[in-house]
C-alpha cells in the first residue's frame, strides 16, 4: 500500500519561508528583514549576517551541504555555482561549515559566458549576482545532494542587467508607483502597495525515454524535425481531460510533491488536448515568486520524467499535426489588503475605478502590441501561433460580451447604464440543478483575454521564461496609468474628468478589442484593415525592441536602458540563427546517415524481390516496381532538398550582423528544411518499418 502523503506536512518544508525566519530569528532581525522584504528598505550587515547564520543553520539540518546563487541569465535557463560550507581546516584536521551575510547578499559569477549581446566582452569576465529577499531560499535534494538556493538577480560589473529577474524587479516597482497615484486620486488611503499577480499554467509532452533516446531531433533540438502523422492524432478529442494513464498518474503524483515541498502551489492538472500532453497549473503569485516557481516547475518536470522512464518535452512544438505547448499567463492587480483591482463587480457599468483601470490596459496593449507580441516571441512559438488551442500573431483583446456591452455604451453615449448578467442555466434534467451562469463566455483564440478578473495572455511559449512578458505587461500599463494620473491631477472637475477619459480611451482603442474567432482567415484582413500588427515570426517581432517609443517608455520608468534593450534584441538575433543552424545541421545528419541508407536499403530489397520472382517465372510485379519508382522519386527528391540545405548552413557564416543572419535563417533555411522534411515523411510511409530508423509519431504519442 502506497504511503499516504498530507500536502500540509510537506508544503514548503524545503523552503526559508516566513514561518521558518520567525522560528529562527530574533525578533529584532525577523522585523528589520520583513521590513526589507516589504518596504525596500536597506539590510544592515549585521542583520544579514544573522540571517546567513540561520539560514545555514536550517539548511545543514535539510541535508545541505553547498549553497548556490540561483539566477536566471539570459540563456531561457537558470544559472548557478555551488560552494561548499566549509572553510579552511583547522590544525587539528578538522573543518568549520561557515556563511556570512556577504555571501548572502553577494555572488561573482563569470559574466563571459554568458549571452550578454555585446554588454559584455570576453576579456570582462567579472560579473554581480545579488540576493532577491523577496523570493525565499530554498534546499533542492538531487544526485548532489542537498543545496541551499538563493534566488538572485545578475548585473554586470558595470550595472547592466544580464537577467530576466532584475527588469521584473524594476517593472513591479513603476506599476506599484503608478497604481498607488491612481488608487490616491480615488481616495484609497489604506492600500500600501499594488503587486502583479501571476498564476502560469504549464503545458507538456511525455515521451518513452527508449523512443527519445533513437531521435536525434528530439536529443538536439528538443522537438522532431520528421515524422509522418499516424492515423489517429487528436481529432476525435478523447485525450482532453480524459482519464490519466497510471504511469502518467504516478509521475504526476511525484511531480507534485517536489513542487509542493518547495513551495511551489501546483494546483491543476490534466490531459492536455493532443495525445501524450498534459498540464499543469499553480494558484496566482507575485509576479516574481511565479516566475521563480515555475523555473523550478519545469526543472522539476525533466527531472521526475527521467525518474519515470520517460522524458518531458518542454518545446512549443515537438510534433508536427498536433497541438503545441504553451504557457498561459494570467495576470491581474492586488494590493496587500486584499483588493483585485481587475474585479469588476456585479455591476461593472457603475465601477468607475475598474472602467478607468480596464480602458487603461486597453490603451496600454493597442499602443504597444507589436512590444507585446515580442515579448512571446521564441522560435519554437512561430511553429505554434495560430495553430489547434494557440493563439494568431496578432495582438488583439477579447472582453467578452459584457464588458464588450458596457465598452459599446462608452463609445456610443459615454455613459454606460447597464451591465448584463449571468443567466440561469438550466439542463433540462429534474436531477440536477440549476445554477448561474458566467455573463461571459471564454474565447480560446485571443491572445489577451479577460476571464472574470484578470487578463489572460495565450501567446507564451512553453519553454520560456514568463519574466519578460509580465516585464512587458507591467511597463505599459504603468505608462497608461501614468499618463492618466497626469490628467486626472490637473483636473478641476475630478469625476467629470474620470469620465471623459474613460470615454476617450474606450473609443480611442475600441480598435484592439475583438470578441470573434481569431482562427477565421477574415481576421487577419480584418486586423489590418484596423491597422493592428500582424508579425508572424521572431524575427519580424525583434526590432519593436529597439524602437524609439519602446526605449523611451522604458527608460521612463527605469526598467530598460537602450543599451539593455539593444543587447536583448542582440541576443534574441542571435538566438534564432543559432537554433536554426543546429536543426538544420540535425536534419542534415539524419537525412544522411539514416534516412538514404534505409531508404536505399529498402530499394535494395525491392529490386532484388522483384528479379527473384521474374526469375521464377511471369508474375506481376506491378506493386513492387510502383514502390520502387515512388521511393527512389523520393530518395531523389530528398538528395536535392539535403544538398540545398547544406549548402545553405554553409553560406550562414558570411551574414556578418546577427540580424542579417536570422533574416537569413528565415528566409532561406527554415523554407529549404520543409523541403527537406517533406520527402522523408513521405519515405517513412513507404519504408518497412523494421528498416525505418527511427520512432513514429504513432509509437511516440500514443504508448506513454
Amino acid at each position: 500500500m502506497e504511503e499516504f502523503i498530507d500536502v500540509r506536512d510537506i508544503f514548503g518544508c524545503d523552503v526559508f519561508n516566513d514561518q521558518v525566519m520567525q522560528e529562527r530569528l530574533p525578533k529584532k532581525v525577523y522585523r528589520e528583514l520583513k521590513k526589507t522584504i516589504e518596504e525596500g528598505t536597506e539590510l544592515s550587515p549585521e542583520t544579514a549576517d544573522v540571517v546567513a547564520h540561520e539560514m545555514k543553520e536550517w539548511a545543514i539540518e535539510k541535508g545541505a551541504t553547498h549553497f548556490s546563487h540561483w539566477f536566471q541569465p539570459l540563456t531561457g535557463v537558470t544559472a548557478e555555482k555551488h560552494d561548499a560550507f566549509i572553510t579552511a581546516p583547522m590544525e587539528n584536521g578538522k573543518v568549520l561549515l561557515s556563511f556570512s551575510g556577504k555571501e548572502l547578499i553577494k555572488g561573482e559569477p563569470d559574466a563571459s559566458s554568458f549571452p550578454s549581446g555585446g554588454l559584455r566582452a570576453t576579456f570582462e569576465a567579472r560579473g554581480y549576482t545579488t540576493w532577491d529577499c523577496t523570493s525565499p531560499a530554498f534546499v533542492r535534494h538531487d544526485a548532489a545532494g542537498g543545496t541551499l538556493c538563493i534566488p538572485t538577480a545578475f548585473c554586470s560589473y558595470t550595472g547592466e542587467a544580464l537577467d530576466q529577474k532584475t527588469p521584473l524587479l524594476r517593472s513591479m516597482q513603476a506599476i506599484n508607483t503608478e497604481a498607488l497615484r491612481l488608487l490616491r486620486l480615488f481616495g484609497n488611503t489604506t492600500s500600501r502597495k499594488v503587486t502583479p499577480s501571476v498564476g502560469a499554467e504549464q503545458e507538456y509532452f511525455l515521451v518513452d525515454l527508449k523512443h527519445w533516446e533513437q531521435r536525434k531531433d528530439l536529443i538536439y533540438t528538443g522537438r522532431t524535425l520528421f515524422g509522418a502523422m499516424p492515423p489517429k492524432g487528436q481529432e476525435m478529442d478523447d485525450h482532453y481531460l480524459g482519464t490519466i494513464r497510471q504511469r502518467v498518474s504516478a509521475y504526476m503524483r511525484e511531480v507534485n510533491e517536489e513542487c509542493w515541498k518547495l513551495g511551489v502551489p501546483a494546483k491543476t492538472q490534466h490531459n492536455e488536448a493532443a495525445p501524450a500532453q498534459h498540464e499543469l497549473a499553480p494558484i496566482y503569485e507575485p509576479v516574481n515568486l511565479a516566475a521563480d516557481h515555475n523555473q523550478m516547475m519545469m526543472r522539476i518536470l525533466k527531472k521526475v520524467a527521467s525518474r519515470h522512464g520517460m522524458r518531458c518535452l518542454l518545446h512549443e512544438k515537438p510534433f508536427a499535426g498536433v497541438n503545441g505547448s504553451g504557457k498561459h499567463n494570467n495576470w491581474s492587480l492586488t494590493t496587500d489588503d486584499g483588493q483585485n483591482l481587475l474585479d469588476p463587480g456585479s455591476t461593472p457599468h457603475d465601477n468607475i475605478q475598474f472602467l478607468l483601470i480596464l480602458t487603461c490596459i486597453l490603451k496600454a496593449v493597442d499602443t504597444h502590441a507589436a512590444l507585446l507580441r515580442a515579448s512571446a516571441a521564441d522560435v519554437g512559438n512561430d511553429r505554434r501561433l495560430g495553430g489547434n488551442e494557440a493563439p494568431p500573431a496578432i495582438i488583439s483583446v477579447f472582453l467578452g460580451e459584457q464588458l464588450g456591452d458596457v465598452l459599446e455604451q462608452l463609445v456610443q453615449t459615454g455613459t454606460a447604464t447597464r451591465s448584463i448578467r449571468g443567466t440561469r442555466m438550466r439542463t433540462g434534467v429534474d436531477t440536477l440543478p440549476d445554477f448561474m451562469k458566467d455573463a461571459t463566455d471564454r474565447n480560446r483564440t485571443s491572445p489577451f483575454a479577460f476571464t472574470g478578473n484578470k487578463f489572460e495572455f495565450r501567446m507564451v511559449g512553453a519553454r520560456d521564461s514568463i519574466s519578460f512578458c509580465n516585464v512587458v505587461l507591467n511597463t505599459i500599463v504603468a505608462e497608461a496609468f501614468h499618463e492618466a494620473c497626469d490628467v486626472l491631477e490637473a483636473a478641476d472637475d475630478f469625476d467629470m474628468a474620470v469620465h471623459d477619459l474613460i470615454k476617450q480611451y474606450a473609443t480611442d482603442h475600441q480598435r484592439i478589442v475583438f470578441n470573434g474567432n481569431g482562427y477565421a482567415p477574415e481576421w487577419p484582413v480584418e486586423a489590418e484593415r484596423r491597422g493592428l500588427p500582424n508579425l508572424p515570426s521572431m524575427v519580424d517581432a525583434i526590432p519593436v525592441l529597439t524602437d524609439e517609443k519602446t526605449v523611451k517608455m522604458f527608460e521612463t520608468f527605469h526598467v530598460f536602458t537602450r543599451t539593455e534593450l539593444d543587447s536583448r534584441a542582440e541576443i534574441l538575433y542571435d538566438m534564432y540563427s543559432k537554433v536554426i543552424n543546429i536543426e538544420a545541421r540535425t536534419m542534415i545528419d539524419m537525412a544522411t546517415k539514416q534516412f538514404i541508407p534505409a531508404a536505399v536499403k529498402y530499394t535494395t530489397v525491392l529490386a532484388e524481390s522483384v528479379n527473384a520472382v521474374r526469375a521464377v517465372g511471369p508474375v506481376d510485379t506491378g506493386v513492387q516496381l510502383d514502390l520502387l519508382r515512388k521511393t527512389s522519386e523520393y530518395l531523389k527528391e530528398l538528395n536535392a532538398a539535403m544538398n540545398l540545405l547544406a549548402g545553405l548552413t554553409e553560406k550562414l557564416p558570411s551574414c556578418r550582423e546577427g540580424k542579417d543572419r536570422a533574416v537569413f535563417c528565415r528566409r532561406k533555411i527554415v523554407p529549404a528544411m520543409e523541403a527537406l522534411r517533406k520527402p522523408v515523411d513521405g519515405l517513412e510511409m513507404i519504408v518497412d518499418k523494421d528498416m525505418w530508423p527511427m520512432p513514429s509519431y504513432g509509437d511516440m504519442i500514443f504508448e506513454v
